[in-house]
């Protein structure tokens, strides 16, 4: 997965009426929390890493991205139930088969500079400039993957070959990347020049922009919340050249605030724009930001003091905290985050060592009873519960494709006929069950027992290690030592992915995949053809070749119907239940997201799980004290209800 961060489907267009933009969010009466007072309302936090570019057409690294989501305006928004909004574009209109997207930008929007001042007008040109940019690989643009994720850019990509072909060692003529690398698309022959003008961004006027894609694309909208979708003023960038984003003061702005100052490892400010085009909506004057390496251990203790407005609760912290009479009234936790879906994967292409027995192993993954018995034995909440020891129900997914991120007539995906009846996998009686079957098929195969489980985690990753020994210790109760031998090791720090999943160095493990667009098709990427999760193509088993054809007619099925939503999510649907019900890969979790104080109410911000969207203070107002656990449970399913009522509107 390629993505940011990280949502309901943009692309079924729901109800426009946006609960921040037409509607107050009522906060549940036992919790109602009068709004600050102070004639400037000013929001103050620490943040622990420093930024190395505010750069947004370069950068996708979260505490980067958290400036540009405030400082810059896309196309559409969102409102907190994660309706689509008009946002820079005022509308758009696609063509039969969703290949060519027309947006109709918003008149008298400006950039402004660090001080406010006015430089010009936002127009279409603005993001046929950012298009021609982040597709020149001159510029190493780390989100340029979006312009051919999902949604495919007629000639971005080949724009970006060409270029990166251009700048390599390969170009005779060429000065050779930055960085001395050559590409992969990179050749020894001379590559036929591609222009920026023939990238599907175009310009009809100043305020009628054009994007044309390659194929059918239902869920475009949802793409243009990443950064690389974002403006940028031609005029300026060419002024600033290699500058461009250096510091605040060599960038424009036309988002909710300015970065007005900026010094790196002590603080950043950021300031309302006062020629924003939708001020009445910004609630928060001034954003204070500054810098400490400690923030994570000293924030709690700073919000107590009044110094700051939001902190973070570590897992180490919360206990104490919790039995403190003084303080446990203003923890809660944080929104639940579905930008990220967390599954537990088999290896059918097991690349590690003999000693770890693979040929034994390649015969076990392939037995369905095999897989089926680990899938039964493993207790989701009890092992969530080292994330969330208080609401560990919070993070449970039983669905790949987690809850409340896409929608489509007017109801949540997961709610289609397919999954609305899947159930937590636990069932240590069916384990065993399956075990049995699964001792008499594989012995008849010739396995031998206990099979091995590599089981291997990154160390880097809190809490993975504690959960790996805690999955090896219910699988091994349940199933029984002499039937497996789960096999818990640590993987490097550093370059996980690429030495142990991406490798298939590994037999069963959590892995993860976040959402590159708002559509059930981005969580069918990790099982397609040539994935680097689970190797199930590359199987030599005729019953996983067979399982495999089958569902891959099922997603292409799915795919293939762009003008019908709910056909659409219905396929995909029985496409996902059948990877569930074979065991394929078993759901687990959402992201695991922490405990804060805060003086925001986290469900009156914008919603969605893509994109930068999660990021954004608009709509934002601050309050005068953090709301206590039980306060937040019922804002959390008073949300829950005006969002089921408002999809349905």
């Amino acid at each position: 997965m390629k993505k940011l961060i990280a949502v309901l489907c943009a692309c079924s267009l729901l109800s426009l009426s946006a609960c921040n933009q037409n509607e107050e969010i009522v906060m549940n009466e036992s919790a109602v929390i009068s709004e600050s007072s102070e004639a400037e309302h000013v929001f103050r936090m620490y943040y622990p890493a420093e930024v190395s570019t505010l750069n947004y057409l370069n950068t996708n690294a979260y505490n980067e991205t958290y400036l540009s989501a405030n400082m810059i305006d896309c196309l559409v928004d969102y409102d907190c139930y994660g309706n689509v909004l008009p946002g820079l574009a005022e509308s758009w209109t696609h063509n039969d088969d969703m290949t060519e997207w027309t947006f109709h930008i918003r008149e008298g929007v400006s950039w402004v500079d660090y001080q406010g001042n006015v430089y010009d007008e936002v127009t279409a040109d603005d993001w046929v400039a950012s298009a021609e940019y982040v597709n020149n690989a001159k510029h190493e643009s780390e989100c340029q993957y979006m312009y051919t994720s999902g949604s495919v850019v007629t000639g971005a990509q080949a724009y970006y070959d060409y270029t990166s072909w251009y700048y390599s060692d390969d170009n005779p003529q060429g000065n050779g990347k930055p960085d001395g690398k050559q590409d992969e698309v990179s050749q020894k022959e001379t590559l036929p020049e591609v222009l920026p003008s023939e990238i599907g961004v175009k310009a009809l006027d100043d305020y009628t922009l054009v994007y044309t894609l390659e194929q059918p694309c239902p869920f475009f909208l949802s793409v243009l919340c990443y950064s690389s979708y974002m403006p940028v003023n031609r005029k300026f960038l060419e002024e600033t050249g290699d500058m461009f984003g250096r510091d605040n003061k060599n960038l424009l702005y036309n988002g909710a605030f300015i970065v007005s100052t900026w010094i790196p490892q002590e603080k950043q400010i950021l300031v309302k724009n006062p020629a924003y085009w939708d001020s009445g909506n910004v609630f928060i004057d001034r954003v204070e930001r500054e810098y400490n390496l400690d923030a994570y251990a000293l924030q709690g203790d700073m919000f107590l003091n009044g110094r700051i407005d939001y902190a973070e609760i570590s897992s180490d912290q919360l206990e104490s905290w919790m039995n403190d009479p003084q303080i446990q009234n203003m923890i809660h936790p944080d929104r639940p985050d579905n930008s990220y879906s967390y599954f537990y994967t088999f290896n059918f292409d097991p690349q590690f060592d003999d000693e770890y027995e693979p040929e034994n192993w390649k015969l076990a993954v392939n037995n369905e009873n095999f897989r089926q018995s680990l899938v039964h034995a493993i207790n989701k909440t009890e092992l969530l519960a080292l994330y969330n020891p208080y609401h560990a129900e919070y993070l449970v997914s039983d669905t790949i494709t987690p809850k409340e991120f896409a929608s489509a007539g007017g109801k949540d995906y997961t709610q289609y006929d397919a999954l609305k009846d899947v159930q937590d996998n636990f069932n240590p009686e069916e384990a065993v069950i399956c075990r049995d079957k699964a001792v008499e098929e594989l012995t008849q195969a010739g396995a031998t027992f206990p099979v091995k489980v590599l089981m291997p985690y990154n160390p880097s990753a809190l809490n993975w290690r504690a959960e790996s020994f805690a999955v090896e210790e219910q699988l091994e109760s349940v199933l029984g030592t002499d039937f497996i031998d789960i096999i818990v090791e640590p993987g490097p720090e550093s370059g996980f992915l690429s030495s142990v999943r991406r490798s298939g160095k590994y037999a069963f493990m959590r892995c993860n995949w976040g959402a590159d667009y708002a559509d059930p098709q981005t969580y069918t990427e990790p099982f397609l053809a040539g994935n680097t999760y689970i190797f199930w193509d590359l199987s030599e088993d005729s019953t996983t070749k067979a399982l495999f054809q089958e569902w891959s007619a099922m997603a292409e099925k799915a795919i293939s119907v762009y003008d019908d939503s709910q056909k659409r999510y219905a396929l995909f649907a029985e496409a996902e239940r059948f990877l569930i019900d074979h065991a394929i890969a078993s759901p687990y979790s959402i992201e695991t997201e922490g405990y804060t104080i805060s003086k925001l109410n986290p469900f009156e911000s914008e919603y969605a799980s893509i994109g930068i969207v999660l990021q954004k203070l608009k709509f934002c107002k601050i309050y005068d004290y953090s709301m206590s656990m039980e306060e937040y449970e019922q804002e959390y399913l008073d949300w829950q209800k005006r969002r089921e009522e408002n999809l349905k509107s």
